[in-house]
């Protein structure tokens, strides 16, 4: 009746964290790809974007398999 479902890991993690006033920073990391995210909240706005290098390439976390 109760099947044991297999624990997913999760596709997204936050990695690092700043507050800044009223909203926050955040770098989120995919699981899968490896590509590093920053993610803005605030005061009713947000926004998500590739977080890229000093040379513009986005930034790439080694994945363990």
């Amino acid at each position: 009746m109760f099947e044991k479902k297999e624990k997913k890991s999760k596709r997204f993690v936050v990695k690092e964290e700043q507050l800044l006033g009223m909203g926050a920073v955040q770098i989120i990391v995919d699981t899968v790809t490896g590509v590093n995210y920053m993610n803005t909240v605030g005061s009713g706005t947000s926004g998500l974007t590739p977080l890229l290098d000093s040379n513009g390439n986005v930034v790439v976390d080694e994945i363990e398999k």
